[in-house]
């Protein structure tokens, strides 16, 4: 951007530096020279823009002769006015066309990589439910019924994050003390670079509810989506403003989902992106209809699932 602040401020200068010679005025009036469109500077260094004769009576003024300059040659002025301009503006768009360019093209791998993470977090579950025989709880509890830890933290053997998870103390809570230094952990798998966000933070959030695949501390087999895994949403990407800590045992519920609009403040441009109960990362609009999104979110509901 400095360069091309630069090129604009050279083609400004040439361009009132142009107009600047050919503007200087004498008693209110342009003066030209019949040699050169902008000879005026000439002129009035060389003391010839008049001549004058002496007469023969000592006695009498002296005779200025009328030496009329040539009409002011604006055509070729404004012609280079003109080019300067249109020159201006076509090493603009040569310069500026590539950035805006550039732009998207680092949001189409964003979104990319985004797409990646949600299809690494759908093998890990896949790969929990070939060890355990399930999908894992939404969320461990302890002999009290008290909350302790996410599935994104059962999941993390599963993620290449082995000694991550050694450091968790699953006995306590998530918050507690004895797990600080996990809590400030960044996984990557559950950022999105398109997000702005605490870097212990996650936009994926299980899809929880009583017929979601997420539902409290009790597990869900892949038997159990009877509406089948390709129309069943598992894991979404929120709202950049609606991330949490990715241990914290939150996730979002159908009122949170459904509320969910292109006024949402979106990550991706148009919608989000989601992680189906076979593994597969699919793109929704957020204009998509209500009905359609509702049954996406059910295990057993019976809906009929259209186009999106």
């Amino acid at each position: 951007m400095y360069f091309v602040g630069g090129v604009i401020r050279f083609f400004a200068s040439v361009f009132l530096s142009s107009g600047a010679r050919c503007g200087q005025k004498d008693g209110g009036r342009k003066i030209r020279n019949s040699r050169t469109a902008c000879g005026a500077e000439d002129k009035l260094n060389m003391g010839n823009s008049k001549d004058t004769r002496v007469s023969d009576n000592p006695f009498a003024s002296p005779e200025v002769l009328n030496t009329t300059p040539l009409p002011p040659q604006r055509g070729g002025s404004l012609l280079l006015k003109v080019f300067l301009l249109a020159l201006v503006v076509i090493v603009l768009v040569a310069l500026l066309g590539p950035l805006n360019r550039g732009r998207g093209t680092r949001e189409a791998v964003r979104r990319t990589q985004c797409k990646n993470n949600l299809k690494q977090i759908g093998l890990a579950l896949h790969n929990y439910h070939d060890e355990y025989g399930s999908f894992p709880p939404a969320y461990t509890v302890d002999s009290n019924g008290r909350m302790l830890h996410s599935w994104r933290s059962l999941l993390l053997p599963y993620l290449e994050q082995q000694h991550l998870y050694r450091q968790i103390d699953f006995s306590k809570p998530w918050y507690d003390s004895a797990n600080a230094a996990a809590f400030e952990a960044t996984v990557d798998v559950f950022q999105c670079r398109s997000t702005e966000m605490p870097t212990n933070h996650t936009i994926y959030l299980g899809v929880s509810g009583p017929d979601c695949c997420f539902h409290a501390n009790t597990p869900t087999t892949i038997a159990d989506i009877k509406d089948g895994t390709s129309n069943t949403m598992i894991v979404l990407e929120v709202p950049q403003d609606r991330t949490v800590p990715w241990m914290s045992p939150q996730d979002a519920d159908e009122a949170f989902i459904l509320g969910i609009s292109k006024d949402s403040k979106l990550s991706h441009q148009g919608g989000f992106q989601v992680l189906l109960g076979d593994g597969a990362a699919r793109f929704i609009s957020a204009d998509l209809d209500r009905t359609t999104l509702r049954a996406f979110l059910t295990i057993s509901g019976n809906e009929t699932v259209g186009g999106f």
